[in-house]
């Protein structure tokens, strides 16, 4: 497969802090990549150079063949790039449906078309027969899905997943697991999550990256990653990823 997203040699710094440094890898159209590493790793300052919120200080990001890197996040956001974030942060006053509209309008002139285009948004992520609810209602698990309901909506060809599973029960986890699967498998979706939970990584990546520091100590596919001494050294610890 051909590399959708490619982060070339890529840093950044805040002060004497290198976040991300000097960084290397490509995730393939159609797949699931997903970073990890201990908090402070660099892993958020990585998507927000990917999705325009911070430009980088060295290096390049191309995206669909494309140099992308320093654009304002609205220009990458219509060129595919949809993305969550850690803290979720709907329009808490609106219903779930308007909320997906936001989202669907940024490709649709006329509301009769971005309201279509977000029931079956929320068809995908088990959250039609809430759509009239005020988003401020939502549990937890819920209120995770509307947030990749509202990316989804932008019509991302690469979808930015930022912890959406953290705090949730295993139960839960499955099911965002099960619908980002079918998600990938029926459209072709590219997804790039950030995620510490290790039963969701295993099952829906096809390789991992890992951050320590700012910089990638490992990269490969799950099996060989997890069994790599400076992993387990610097994150995972005697954790069962099983």
């Amino acid at each position: 497969m051909s590399a959708l997203l490619t982060v070339d040699a890529v840093s950044k710094r805040f002060r004497g802090l290198v976040a991300v440094d000097r960084l290397n890898f490509e995730v393939p159209a159609g797949g699931i990549y997903a970073v990890i590493g201990p908090n402070g790793a660099g892993k958020t300052t990585l998507f927000n150079m990917i999705a325009g919120v911070f430009a980088p200080d060295s290096g390049a990001i191309s995206f669909a063949g494309e140099r992308i890197d320093g654009l304002p996040p609205d220009r990458i956001c219509r060129r595919g790039i949809g993305r969550t974030f850690q803290i979720v942060r709907p329009f808490p006053a609106l219903s779930v449906e308007d909320n997906v509209i936001v989202g669907a309008l940024l490709h649709r002139r006329h509301v009769v078309d971005a309201r279509a285009h977000a029931h079956e948004v929320l068809r995908r992520l088990d959250l039609y027969d809430k759509r009239a609810q005020r988003a401020s209602s939502l549990t937890l698990p819920d209120r995770k899905r509307l947030e990749v309901a509202r990316a989804l909506a932008t019509d991302p060809k690469l979808l930015l997943l930022d912890e959406v599973m953290a705090g949730l029960r295993p139960t839960e986890t499955d099911r965002i697991v099960a619908i980002l699967k079918e998600l990938n498998r029926e459209t072709g979706l590219t997804i790039l999550l950030i995620e510490h939970v290790m039963r969701a990584v295993m099952a829906l990546a096809s390789r991992i990256l890992v951050l320590h520091h700012g910089a990638a100590i490992a990269q490969g596919t799950p099996g060989a990653v997890v069994r790599d001494p400076a992993v387990i050294h610097s994150y995972l610890g005697a954790e069962d990823v099983s």
